[in-house]
C-alpha cells in the first residue's frame, strides 16, 4: 500500500508497506541536480553529496559510518542530472536509527575546510581515474556533444577547472538554496508503518522553511555532430546516437520496447549482428536517458580500428530497419514480456522500490500503479513501434562521439543517415 503526506513546508513522505519484507529502505531525494548548475561550478551538486558523509555537528565521518555498519545496513548517496539522493537499508528494526543519521547528515553537516579540501582531492583522482576508463568517459564525450552548449551535456562529476575552484561559501550557499522544502522528498519502502515513519520525520523536516520559485531549466538545441578524442587506445569505444523522449511522453512504452529490440539485451538485434554473428565487439548494447523534458538514445560498442566502420554501418542498419520494416509478432512479444519480467524482478528489492516512489514523484507527481506500466506495454503494437522510429530516427540530430587513436578513429559524416 502507497501512503503519501506533505508537510506544511512542502516536504513530501511517501513509504510502501511491504509487510513480508525484513528490510526498510528509506532515501531523503532532492529534485536538483547537475543540471541546474552553471557552467563555471559544474560539479557542485555532487561535490555537497560527498561533503555531507564528512562530519556534522555531533558525528564524525567515521561515528556516521559505523553506525550503519555496527546494524548490518547499508549507506549510500548519489547525484543525477536531475536530483540526489542520500539513502540508507535496514533491517525494519533499526530504521529509527537509519532516519537519525540520514536526517543529521542532510541537515547538520559541517562542512569543515580541512573536510572540503581533502574530498576536492578525492574527486579530482575520481576525474581522472573516469577519463582513464575510455568505456565510460566515452558516455560523457557523447553526452557533452548532443547537448552541447546545455547544462544535460556538463559531466554530473563536474571538471578539474570547476572542481578545484568551488570556494566553501558557495558550497554553503548552493546547498542552502537548491535543497528547499519544495524539492525534498523522503521515499520508503519495506516493512514500515506511514505513521511511524511520518511521526519520526515530522518533527525534523517541519523545521525546514518553506519556500516558492520553479528551478530554472531550459530545453536544447541539437545538431548533428561528430566529435573524435584522440587516446592511445588499443580499440576505439563510439557512442552512436541522439535525441530521445522524455520521461513523461506518452511514447515511452515504445520507446522501451525499441531499446529493448535494438540493443538492450544479449537477444537484441545488435548485440546478435554485431557480436554472436561478426564478433567485431565484446561489448554492445543500447540505451535511453530520460530527463522531465528530453531524453536520447544511444548505442556503445569497443572495436578494433580496422572493424570501426563495420560496426557503425551494422548500427546504423539496425536503426532503418526499426524505422522501414515493421517488427514481428514474435519479436514484439519477447521485448515486451522481457520488460515486464525485469520490473517485476527488481520490485523484489526494496530500494529498487523506493526509488521508484521517488522517481514517480519526480517525474509524475504521482504513484505509477504496476499493472498501469505492465498494461502501457501490452498496448503497443508494431505499427505504433514504427511510427515512433519514423519520427525519433532523423538523421539530422545524430552525435557520433568516437575515442581512440587518431588515425584509427574516423567515419565519415556524410555516412551517417537513417
Amino acid at each position: 500500500m502507497i501512503n503519501k503526506t506533505v508537510l506544511d513546508n512542502g516536504v513530501r513522505i511517501i513509504s510502501e508497506n511491504i509487510p513480508h519484507s525484513y528490510s526498510v529502505s528509506i532515501g531523503i531525494w532532492v529534485d536538483s541536480g547537475s543540471r541546474h548548475e552553471r557552467l563555471e561550478s559544474n560539479g557542485v551538486a555532487h561535490f555537497i553529496e560527498h561533503l555531507l558523509f564528512k562530519g556534522t555537528t555531533k558525528r564524525s565521518a567515521l561515528d556516521i559510518s559505523r553506525e550503519i555498519d555496527s546494524v548490518g545496513g547499508i549507506l549510500n548517496a548519489f547525484t543525477g542530472r536531475e536530483f540526489v539522493c542520500y539513502y540508507a537499508k535496514v533491517l525494519d528494526a533499526f530504521l529509527p536509527k537509519a532516519v537519525d543519521v540520514l536526517s543529521d547528515i542532510f541537515l547538520n553537516s559541517v562542512f569543515n575546510p580541512e573536510d572540503i579540501e581533502k574530498e576536492r582531492k578525492v574527486i579530482l583522482q575520481e576525474i581522472s581515474m573516469l577519463e582513464d576508463t575510455p568505456d565510460d568517459y566515452i558516455h560523457d564525450i557523447f553526452s557533452q556533444n548532443l547537448w552541447r552548449g546545455h547544462p544535460l551535456g556538463m559531466p554530473i562529476i563536474g571538471n578539474v577547472e570547476s572542481v578545484g575552484s568551488l570556494s566553501r561559501d558557495f558550497i554553503v550557499d548552493y546547498r542552502n538554496g537548491k535543497y528547499r522544502a519544495e524539492d525534498i522528498i523522503i521515499a520508503a519502502a519495506g516493512k514500515v508503518d506511514h505513521k511511524v515513519l511520518l511521526r519520526m520525520l515530522k518533527k525534523i523536516f517541519e523545521r525546514i522553511p518553506a519556500s516558492s520559485g520553479k528551478k530554472a531549466s531550459r530545453r536544447p538545441i541539437y545538431k548533428k555532430s561528430i566529435a573524435v578524442v584522440e587516446k592511445d587506445l588499443e580499440q576505439v569505444h563510439l557512442c552512436l546516437g541522439l535525441k530521445a523522449l522524455a520521461q513523461d511522453n506518452e511514447h515511452r512504452y515504445e520507446a522501451h520496447i525499441m531499446n529493448t529490440i535494438l540493443g538492450g539485451s544479449m537477444s537484441s538485434r545488435l548485440f546478435q549482428e554485431v557480436r554472436e554473428k561478426k564478433g567485431l565487439a565484446y561489448s554492445i548494447y543500447s540505451y535511453m536517458a530520460a530527463h522531465s523534458d528530453t531524453g536520447s538514445l544511444a548505442v556503445y560498442a569497443g572495436t578494433s580500428h580496422e572493424s570501426l566502420e563495420e560496426v557503425i554501418d551494422l548500427t546504423l542498419r539496425e536503426f532503418r530497419r526499426l524505422k522501414t520494416k515493421t517488427v514481428s509478432k514474435i519479436e514484439l512479444d519477447s521485448a515486451k514480456e522481457q520488460l515486464k519480467g525485469n520490473i517485476l524482478l527488481s520490485l523484489e528489492s526494496s530500494d529498487n522500490r523506493m526509488s521508484k516512489l521517488a522517481k514517480n514523484e519526480i517525474y509524475f507527481g504521482r504513484h505509477q500503479p504496476l499493472q498501469e506500466i505492465t498494461e502501457g506495454f501490452d498496448r503497443v503494437t508494431a505499427k505504433s513501434l514504427r511510427n515512433l522510429c519514423e519520427t525519433l530516427f532523423d538523421d539530422r540530430y545524430v552525435t557520433l562521439a568516437l575515442m581512440g587513436k587518431k588515425e584509427g578513429a574516423a567515419y565519415p559524416a556524410d555516412q551517417i543517415t537513417f
